[in-house]
């Protein structure tokens, strides 16, 4: 790919909590270890971070000093989700009032939730998905859209899992459509796609037949409801105005024929810039192409309220087509 191609990036966290519970545990190991411990060797962690969780790693906090290290890694946790909240205190975060703008419904997901079964969402993409700009982990769009659905659906056990690879676009995401998204069993795929085909110049009519060709296996695996997210609007993307046109209409129709969502970040962010007079720097970082942590809050902010508003259409009984084209504001 070209110089915009971002360098890999670790594995992260899924969550906050995590991410400080696992930084937790060397020092309260370190200190709660007794001589039986000692001599019996504890089991192997996991090599990747994301997969410990609270129920998996257990804590003997008993004397002060360890009770004050929790306290201090609680305190930590409530810090993110303050600055989690606290985001849109600087801008808020408000839909397009005047454009059209498509998600259609999501049958799966909410027969899922109406069941009280487990819901699998996977957002599968390149770099904007796997967060590549944002401040931490918690601020990649998969985090917010995750907290945001929790807080909604509060007793339900919904799972958002990450599969973004930077630099990579609808051929390299097609060799691992199988294993990364299909083998997972999704209620829900979310595919950011397009961006890095504008900027290597690839044909987006072959991109589009990629996606579609794409979207039937997703669709013949499972019938998983499909959402796709176009290109972002950005400077990188915009020096590219008429290839970036093209992919946008095309992953539009693509939508349309084969009856699944799609999320027009394109036009939403050009929304931001031309009608709510948001420079370009107040949502895109310095390299003029990925998105900020508020960029990625808001992204994350609107496309779960089109999931919850899709899901509350279908639980109330109005079955809308998923290529319904119109869009009104909450």
């Amino acid at each position: 790919m070209s110089s915009l191609r971002p360098f890999c990036l670790t594995t992260w966290l899924a969550a906050p909590a995590a991410a400080a519970l696992l930084l937790l545990t060397p020092a309260l190991q370190s200190h709660a270890q007794t001589p039986a411990a000692q001599a019996t060797p504890a089991p192997a962690q996991s090599a990747d971070p994301a997969s410990t969780s609270p129920s998996q790693t257990t804590v003997a906090a008993t004397s002060p000093e360890q009770r004050g290290i929790t306290a201090r890694a609680i305190d930590k946790v409530k810090q993110a989700a303050k600055s989690a909240s606290d985001i849109f205190n600087r801008v808020p975060c408000q839909p397009p009032k005047d454009g059209s703008k498509a998600m259609g419904s999501l049958p799966h997901v909410a027969g899922k939730l109406v069941a009280g079964l487990p819901v699998v969402i996977v957002a599968f993409g390149s770099s904007s998905t796997q967060g590549f700009g944002a401040s931490s982990p918690e601020f990649n769009y998969p985090n917010r859209l995750a907290a945001q659905l929790r807080r909604h659906y509060p007793t339900a056990d919904i799972s958002v899992i990450n599969a973004g690879v930077g630099g990579e676009d609808a051929p390299e995401m097609m060799k691992r459509l199988q294993t990364q998204v299909i083998d997972r069993h999704p209620d829900l795929v979310i595919w950011q796609v397009g961006t890095n085909a504008v900027l290597r110049n690839l044909d987006p009519g072959e991109t589009a037949k990629m996606v579609e060709d794409g979207i039937s296996r997703i669709q013949a695996a499972g019938g998983a409801d499909i959402v796709l997210v176009d290109p972002q609007y950005s400077p990188a993307v915009n020096q590219r105005a008429e290839s970036a046109g093209k992919m946008v209409k095309l992953l539009g129709k693509v939508a349309e024929l084969r009856h699944v969502g799609i999320f027009p970040r394109f036009e939403v962010m050009r929304d931001w810039h031309e009608k709510q007079a948001i420079p370009v720097e107040g949502f895109v970082i310095a390299d003029g192409l990925h998105m900020n942590d508020w960029g990625y809050a808001c992204f994350a902010q609107l496309l779960g309220d089109d999931i919850i508003r899709s899901v509350g259409q279908i639980k109330l009984g109005v079955n809308v087509p998923a290529d319904v084209r119109t869009y009104r504001p909450m």
